[in-house]
């Protein structure tokens, strides 16, 4: 299966490891683009700093679109983030909503997060994970 990681930057250096486990395991994998070096930062400050800029000058939004476009499923990295337990932000919600108007599969690692657009992830559809990436099939 062709697998697309989505999911907060902040959390780049599992979505790696993540996408070395579902390769092992057969799967093709496409990772969001500057995965690797977001992962290599020494501190999330200053990916912030050029997040936004990346999205614009790369046209990351359009692109991964476009990734989605061609993958069977994305896996939704929701790690906990600012006190927010599996937080899904604003990207990964749009990349969620590409990816459901795609008739894609939705996976989620953990359980849907509460959160003021709790009832559109649930209307989504996603199979929750709980972790056990096994269950991507």
């Amino acid at each position: 299966m062709k697998v697309t990681i989505c999911g907060s930057m902040t959390a780049s250096k599992e979505m790696l490891e993540i996408g070395n486990k579902l390769r092992g395991v057969g799967h093709a994998v496409i990772l969001p683009d500057f995965t690797d070096e977001y992962a290599a930062l020494a501190s999330h400050d200053e990916m912030h700093d050029e997040s936004a800029k990346n999205k614009i000058e790369h046209d990351l939004i359009r692109g991964y679109y476009e990734e989605i476009k061609k993958s069977d499923a994305i896996l939704i990295c929701n790690f906990d983030k600012n006190g927010i337990k599996n937080y899904i932000g604003g990207n990964t919600f749009l990349e969620m909503g590409f990816a459901h108007a795609l008739r894609k599969k939705i996976f989620l690692l953990n359980p849907i997060p509460e959160s003021s657009y709790h009832d559109e992830l649930v209307a989504m559809q996603p199979v929750v994970l709980d972790g056990d990436l096994e269950k991507i099939k």
